[in-house]
């Protein structure tokens, strides 16, 4: 079994497990764990302009690539504003203030 082979079907395992996690996560869980998997998808984003920008890439990964940066950035984007709109939320209130 070749090296990309084996990347396709840890790729497909992962999606499928994924998936499969995050529908049985609680809807209260669901911002925190949101805030905690920035990191990951920071991660992603270095991993993907990294693979996006090598010398030697062809069209299609680099397209590919082009998706991941864009796709890993709004996820991160995304859970800091979450992260920020929940800390809010247990922000005490001024009287007289909405």
């Amino acid at each position: 079994m070749a090296l990309n082979e084996l990347s396709v079907y840890v790729f497909m395992l992962a999606t499928f497990l994924g998936v499969e996690l995050i529908k049985r996560v609680s809807p209260l869980l669901h911002t925190p764990l949101m805030s905690l998997t920035n990191a990951i998808s920071a991660i992603s984003v270095v991993g993907a302009i990294l693979i996006t920008g090598e010398a030697h890439a062809t069209n299609l990964g680099r397209v590919l690539g082009f998706i991941a940066v864009t796709a890993a950035t709004i996820n991160v984007v995304s859970g800091y504003l979450i992260t920020d709109r929940m800390l809010k939320m247990f922000k005490k209130r001024e009287p007289g203030k909405k």
